[in-house]
C-alpha cells in the first residue's frame, strides 16, 4: 500500500468521525453552536411531579424554551423550577403555568397559557402564576383505593346473597319462601288472571272503566265538577277569612260589634232595657202589661167597639153635625 492511499483512508475515516460529532451535537443541542440564553422565570409548585432539567416548556404547544434547573424554596415549603424562555418570546403577566405529562408513560413538560393581550409583560427573574395539576400517582393511588373498596362492597353483596353454612343468603330465602308457598302463588296467579279477563271483558266497575267509553267520560266529568267544587271551597274559605280579618281589625259591623267597647255597652244596656220590659209586661205592670193580663179592660174595649160600630151606622141618615152627635151619644 503506498502512501497516497493510506492518506486518503485517514482523510475519509476523519470526515467520517467529523460528521458523527456533527449528528450527536444536532441531537442534543439542536444544531445550534451557541444557545440562546434568553430569560429566567421562577414558577413555583407543591409538587414538581418529576419534573427536571431540560424539560421543555410549551405555549400553545410551541417550545419557547426549557427548564434550566429544580430547587426548594428558601422557606422550604415549595418547590420551583428556574424556566429559561427563548430571547424574542414574551410571557404575558397574567399567563399561568401548568405541569402536563406527554401521555401515560411520556416525560413532563410546563405549558404555559398566552393570558390577556391587554395585560404586561413578565420582567427576567420575575415569578409566573402557576396552577396545580393532580398527579398520576396520587390518582392511580385514588383509584386503587376505589378499587379495594369496591371489591368489599361487592364482597358483602356476594355474602348477603349467598350466605353461608349458619346464616342462608336472600337468594336461599327467596328460594325457601317459593317452595314452601308454590301452590298459594299459583292459585294467586289464577285469580290475577281471572282478574285481568274479567277486566278484558269489560265486567265489573273497573272493567266497565276500562272498556266503556261513556262511563270513563262520567268518571272526568265528576272529577271536572269535584274540581270546580274544590274552587269554590276555596274561594268561600278565602272570602271567610277576609271576613275574619276585617272582624279581627274592627271593621264592618261585626268588627265594630266585637273590638268596639261603647257599641258593646250600648248593645248590653238595650239588651237590658228590653228584658227589664219584658218582665213590666209579663208582671201586667203598664198600659201593654195591663192590656195583656187584665181581661176587663179587653171586654170594655170590645164595648167601645160595639157603640162605635152602632154609632157608624146613623152616619148614612144624618148630616154632618148631626154625626157627630149621634158618635158622642153613642160613645158617651
Amino acid at each position: 500500500m503506498n502512501n497516497s492511499q493510506q492518506t486518503a483512508r485517514v482523510g475519509l475515516f476523519f470526515l467520517l468521525g467529523v460528521a458523527l460529532i456533527w449528528v450527536t451535537f444536532e441531537t442534543l443541542s439542536g444544531g445550534k453552536v451557541f444557545k440562546d440564553k434568553g430569560y429566567e422565570l421562577i414558577a413555583g409548585f407543591e409538587s414538581l411531579q418529576s419534573l427536571k432539567e431540560g424539560d421543555e416548556i410549551r405555549m400553545a404547544g410551541v417550545r419557547i424554551g426549557e427548564v434550566k434547573g429544580t430547587r426548594l424554596a428558601p422557606s422550604g415549603r415549595r418547590a420551583e423550577a428556574i424556566l429559561r424562555i427563548d430571547t424574542g418570546v414574551k410571557i404575558r403577566a397574567d399567563a399561568t403555568a401548568t405541569i402536563v405529562m406527554s401521555g401515560l408513560i411520556g416525560t413532563n413538560f410546563i405549558s404555559v397559557d398566552l393570558g390577556t393581550a391587554t395585560a404586561g409583560e413578565l420582567r427576567p427573574g420575575a415569578e409566573i402564576r402557576t396552577k396545580a395539576t393532580p398527579d398520576l400517582g396520587a390518582v392511580m393511588e385514588k383509584l386503587s383505593s376505589l378499587g379495594t373498596k369496591l371489591e368489599d362492597a361487592l364482597g358483602s353483596l356476594s355474602g348477603a346473597l349467598s350466605g353461608d353454612a349458619n346464616n342462608p343468603g336472600l337468594i336461599k330465602k327467596v328460594d325457601t319462601l317459593v317452595t314452601e308457598n308454590r301452590e298459594k302463588i299459583g292459585a294467586t296467579m289464577t285469580n290475577l288472571q281471572q282478574v285481568t279477563d274479567r277486566i278484558n271483558k269489560g265486567e265489573g266497575t273497573l272493567g266497565r272503566l276500562v272498556n266503556d267509553p261513556k262511563l270513563h267520560d262520567e268518571l272526568l266529568a265528576s272529577v271536572d265538577q269535584i274540581k270546580a267544587a274544590a274552587g269554590d271551597a276555596k274561594n268561600f274559605v278565602a272570602n271567610a277569612q277576609t271576613i275574619i280579618d276585617q272582624v279581627k281589625s274592627g271593621k264592618g259591623p261585626l268588627g265594630t260589634l266585637v273590638f268596639d267597647e261603647k257599641v258593646s255597652a250600648d248593645l248590653r244596656a238595650t239588651t237590658q232595657n228590653l228584658r227589664a220590659l219584658s218582665d213590666k209586661i209579663a208582671r201586667g205592670e203598664g198600659a201593654i202589661g195591663k192590656l195583656l193580663t187584665d181581661d176587663s179592660l179587653v171586654k170594655d174595649a170590645k164595648a167601645v167597639l160595639k157603640k162605635a160600630d152602632r154609632a157608624l151606622d146613623g152616619f148614612d141618615d144624618a148630616g154632618p153635625i148631626t154625626a157627630v152627635g149621634v158618635v158622642a151619644r153613642g160613645l158617651f
